[in-house]
């Protein structure tokens, strides 16, 4: 669950609430937020995430919002003096998908838009999150500090390839599909004269064929291709057009 710990805007809230939403988190919980709660202006900003705003608990301080937890992270942009783990956002959100997965209930804190979390919120907290980001300019507000934790959540449980090529109805073209067009072209551009003069020939082709290695042709571009060559094999006199001299 997301706490926020003396939120000073219900529209920071209402924002924090949608990146909640994309992130498939969906426990709110406020600690004082210093305009009281609720506030309409939470519900203009959260994007249609209003069953997070209607949930979400209010406490009065962070011993009481943590009390039923069994693990506490507490974000922490500056360095604190302390021996405590420390983790980034995608180590957090993988610790906190192995101690939901042993159905054991943990909290995440963030703090005030201004200063962040006191010293005494963090003793609550038995883990620190620190983001490795630009030190030149580490700064954060509270929406974007809660989306990334919420996307490294996400992630670590989503199973689409980190890598993929969009191919629609069509599918990747096998070698041997690949070798079939390239061994036509290469017939058709010797009866075209193209890979003249003889000595030249080789490394032609071989430039070809690296062209058609580099990336994953589709069955579909392949296809096409085999339209353009045989188009191009029946000659150039095509839509009335004469050959040139």
């Amino acid at each position: 669950m997301i706490v926020l710990v003396r939120p000073q805007l219900a529209e920071n809230i209402g924002t924090v609430a949608r990146a909640m939403a994309n992130g498939g988190l969906f426990h709110l919980r406020l600690v004082a937020p210093r305009d009281g709660w609720p506030q309409d202006r939470a519900w203009r900003t959260a994007s249609g995430a209003d069953a997070i705003l209607e949930a979400a608990q209010l406490f009065p301080d962070v011993p009481s919002a943590v009390a039923d937890c069994h693990r506490v992270f507490a974000t922490c942009p500056r360095p604190r003096h302390i021996v405590v783990p420390l983790r980034t956002a995608r180590a957090a959100a993988e610790d906190l998908r192995e101690i939901n997965g042993r159905a054991l209930r943990a909290a995440v804190l963030f703090g005030p838009e201004r200063a962040g979390l006191e010293n005494d919120d963090v003793a609550c907290a038995d883990t620190l999150v620190r983001y490795p980001l630009n030190p030149a300019h580490m700064s954060l507000n509270l929406a974007q500090a809660v989306m990334i934790l919420a996307y490294e959540w996400w992630t670590a449980a989503e199973p689409t390839p980190p890598r993929q090529l969009q191919t629609h109805a069509t599918k990747v073209a096998t070698k041997g599909q690949l070798e079939g067009f390239l061994d036509r072209l290469v017939a058709e551009l010797d009866a075209s004269g193209f890979l003249e003069p003889a000595h030249k020939r080789p490394g032609m082709v071989r430039n070809l064929r690296h062209w058609f290695e580099r990336g994953e042709v589709t069955e579909q571009e392949l296809r096409t291709l085999h339209g353009v060559v045989t188009e191009l094999s029946r000659g150039r006199m095509r839509r009335g057009r004469p050959e040139e001299d």
